[in-house]
């Protein structure tokens, strides 16, 4: 993918692409995790703007300011539950980056930053979602060549070290 992927371990509020995307709940207004953090970073305008926004379904997206985070946006994205992979969660899950994708490019972003959706405590094994995230980022990135980069970042080792294995065998 000539650089356009980038796999990293680190901190999501910390990145300084156009947009992070949120691991989010279904109502957006914060939780624990990626989420949690991301709200408690951006600060009180990211609570107020997600007021508006009525929630989100699981695999959909919806756009909002990034406030005070380095990101101009963040993309919040509800990921499935996993319960034994029989109820549509690959489904869902690569919903959650086909549509953040896709709402990157229709508000002209060309740079996003995603964690591992519905890994922690939605229970997706990390195993799975790293070969969802995978495969529907270079579906994207194959469909639309101008946009510049995504950038996975990853929590801890193993899963930084499931994408550098993934991307290894493409």
């Amino acid at each position: 993918m000539n650089g356009r992927i980038k796999i990293i371990k680190g901190d999501i509020t910390q990145q300084i692409t156009d947009a992070i995307v949120n691991a989010a709940n279904r109502t957006l207004l914060g939780g624990g995790g990626v989420d949690g953090a991301i709200h408690r970073a951006a600060g009180r305008g990211l609570l107020l703007e997600c007021m508006t926004l009525n929630g989100c379904e699981t695999g959909k997206a919806k756009i909002t300011k990034g406030y005070n985070l380095k990101a101009k946006y963040v993309i919040h994205t509800v990921g499935p539950v996993w319960n034994g992979g029989n109820r549509g969660e690959e489904k869902l899950l690569a919903g959650c980056y086909h549509h953040s994708l896709n709402t990157a490019l229709e508000h002209n972003l060309e740079s996003i930053s995603f964690p591992a959706i519905s890994t922690g405590v939605y229970g997706y094994p990390p195993e799975k979602a790293v070969k969802v995230a995978v495969s529907e980022t270079v579906k994207f990135l194959n469909a639309n060549p101008d946009f510049k980069e995504v950038v996975f970042v990853c929590f801890d080792d193993h899963t930084y070290k499931l994408y550098e294995a993934e991307m290894a065998s493409r």
